[in-house]
C-alpha cells in the first residue's frame, strides 16, 4: 500500500462554543435538565458541554411550534419553498464548516461527510422546496392539509442527513418541527439552528431539544405532537409504536436492518467487491442499511474473498479529519463495546474471524474492519445488527437458494444483486422482502427516491414523493 503524507482538514474553519443551549422558538436558551459533554470519538477530547431538555423545557418548544404553526401553514407554499431553498443554499455556502464538525462529533472520514453527506443535506432541502407549492398534484388530493406539530427524533450515524430526510418535507408540507438529536452527536443540529436563524425561518417554526432518552421519550409522548417521526434501533421503535398506538398520531419508524448483499457468479468482480466494501464499511458500518450479510454464490466464494482481503488491506484506518482515511472512529464507547460483544459472540459460535493488519490509535474509539466466514445462518452475527465494520459471509448455489436465505431475517430494509443479467435482477428484486434492491452498486441515495423497510424495519416511507404523505393529512 502506498504511503500517503497527512492530509488533515483543518479545525480553524469551525467555532466550537462551550457550551450550549436549546433552541426554542427562534432562540438559544437554557435547559432545566442536567447538562450533557458531547466527545470527539476519534480522541476522546470533550468538544462542547450541551444542555438537556426537560420534560417542561421540551413542552415549551411544542407550544412554540404550535403557535407558529398557524402562520407557518397559512403562507402559499410558494414563500414556503423560498425559506426552504433559502437554507439549502446556505448549506451549500458552509458545507466545509458542517462537513468538519460532522466529522469531529460523530467520527466518520472527513471525505464521507464532504463529498456524501452534506451534497444530500442541500439535495434535499431542495428537493422538498421544488414540492411545497405542488403539493395538490402529488397524489394526495387536490387540497392535501399539513399535520401540525411534527415531533422527530434522529440517531447518531447521520446526524445533518437524517435532520433534512425529516424537517425538509415536514416544512414544505406546512407542518412545524421539534426535532431531537442523538445526544452523542447535537452539534451539527444546533449549527442547523443557527442556519434557520440565518434563513430568516419564522421563531417556532423548526425548535431543536438536545438529550438523552427521556428528552426523546417526552417528544414523543406529548400530547399536542400530531405526528412522531423516528430513525433508530429497532427495539425504541417498538416502544415508540406502543406509545402512539390509539394516540390518533401519525408515526413512520425506520428502524435496524440486516441487509443482504448478493453476488452471482457472473457478476463483474472487481466492481463487486467495491460494491461489498461500500456496503459494509462505508461510515464505519454505522448504517441501517448496511450490506452486513455477503451471499457469494459458491462457485466464486474463494475467488472473491482473496480479492475482498487483498481490498481491505488497502483501507486506510485513522483521523477522520484526514482526507486520506477510508475507516474513521467508532461513534461512542457504548457502540464500540457492542460491537466487540457480537464479535467476539461470532468466534465463540464457531465462525472464523479475519481483519487486515491495522495498527489502532491509542486514543478514541476504533474497531478494524472485520470479516466473518463460515457463518450459519443461526449465529448471532447473521442475524442481529452489530452497527459497526462487521462482514458475515454466507455462500448459495441457487437463486431460489440465495432468497431463502436473504430473507430470512426479521428486519427487511434493504438488499443488493450483483449480476449480469437484467432478468435476475428483476426476478430478484420481485422476491426479496426489503424496501430497497440496489442492482449492481449498493448505498445510493437520492432525495428522489423513497426510503424504508418492511417487517422489523419499520414501515413509512422517507424521500421522494411518498416521503410528503408522512406530513400530510390524507
Amino acid at each position: 500500500m502506498f504511503e500517503y503524507a497527512p492530509a488533515p482538514e483543518s479545525r480553524d474553519v469551525v467555532d466550537i462554543r462551550p457550551s450550549y443551549g436549546l433552541f426554542i422558538d427562534g432562540e438559544f436558551v437554557d435547559g432545566t435538565g442536567k447538562p450533557f459533554k458531547t466527545v470527539n470519538p476519534a480522541s476522546e477530547e470533550v468538544l462542547a458541554e450541551v444542555a438537556t431538555a426537560s420534560p417542561d423545557d421540551v413542552d415549551r418548544a411544542v407550544r412554540a411550534a404550535r403557535k407558529a404553526f398557524g402562520g407557518w401553514s397559512a403562507l402559499p407554499g410558494a414563500e414556503r419553498a423560498k425559506y426552504l431553498f433559502r437554507i439549502a443554499r446556505i448549506i451549500q455556502e458552509r458545507s466545509r464548516e458542517l462537513a468538519v464538525l460532522e466529522s469531529l462529533d460523530n467520527g466518520k472520514p472527513i471525505r464521507e461527510s464532504r463529498d456524501v453527506d452534506l451534497p444530500l443535506v442541500a439535495a434535499h432541502f431542495f428537493y422538498y422546496a421544488g414540492w411545497a407549492d405542488k403539493l395538490g398534484y402529488a397524489g394526495y388530493g387536490p387540497d392535501p392539509r399539513p399535520l401540525g406539530v411534527a415531533g422527530q427524533v434522529i440517531p447518531w450515524n447521520f446526524p445533518l442527513l437524517m435532520l433534512a430526510w425529516k424537517i425538509a418535507p415536514a416544512l414544505a408540507c406546512g407542518n412545524t418541527v421539534v426535532l431531537k438529536p442523538a445526544e452523542t452527536t447535537p452539534l451539527t443540529a444546533l449549527l442547523f439552528a443557527e442556519i434557520c436563524g440565518q434563513a430568516g425561518l419564522p421563531p417556532g417554526v423548526v425548535n431543536i431539544v438536545t438529550g438523552a432518552g427521556e428528552t426523546g421519550a417526552a417528544v414523543v409522548n406529548h400530547p399536542d405532537v400530531d405526528k412522531v417521526a423516528f430513525t433508530g434501533s429497532t427495539e425504541v421503535g417498538r416502544q415508540i409504536a406502543r406509545a402512539v398506538a390509539g394516540s390518533g398520531k401519525k408515526a413512520t419508524l425506520e428502524l435496524g436492518g440486516k441487509a443482504a448483499n448478493i453476488v452471482f457468479e457472473d457478476a463483474a468482480l472487481d466492481q463487486a467487491v467495491e460494491g461489498i466494501v461500500n456496503g459494509i464499511f462505508f461510515n464505519q458500518g454505522h448504517v441501517c442499511c448496511a450490506g452486513s450479510r455477503l451471499l457469494v454464490q459458491e462457485s466464486i466464494g474463494a475467488e472473491l474473498l482473496d480479492a475482498l482481503k487483498r481490498r481491505l488491506g488497502t483501507l486506510r484506518l485513522g483521523d477522520p479529519l484526514d482526507k486520506n482515511t477510508d475507516i474513521g472512529a467508532i461513534n461512542s464507547a457504548a457502540q464500540l463495546a457492542k460491537i466487540r460483544e457480537l464479535s467476539d459472540l461470532g468466534e465463540a459460535e464457531g465462525a472464523e474471524r479475519w481483519s487486515p493488519s491495522c495498527a489502532l490509535p491509542d486514543k478514541g474509539f476504533w474497531f478494524p474492519p472485520t470479516i466473518f466466514t463460515g457463518v450459519a445462518q443461526s449465529h448471532r452475527i447473521a442475524r442481529e445488527e452489530v452497527f459497526g465494520p462487521v462482514l458475515s459471509v454466507l455462500t448459495f448455489r441457487t437463486p431460489a437458494e440465495a432468497v431463502e436465505k436473504a430473507n430470512n431475517t426479521p428486519f427487511g430494509l434493504s438488499a443488493g444483486v450483483w449480476t449480469e443479467k437484467g432478468s435476475r435482477i428483476l426476478w430478484m428484486a420481485s422476491k426479496l422482502r426489503a424496501g430497497v434492491v440496489w442492482a449492481n452498486t449498493f448505498n445510493r441515495f437520492d432525495p428522489t427516491s423513497p426510503f424504508g423497510g418492511y417487517k422489523e424495519s419499520g414501515y413509512g416511507r422517507e424521500g421522494g414523493r411518498h416521503g410528503l404523505e408522512a406530513y400530510l393529512d390524507v
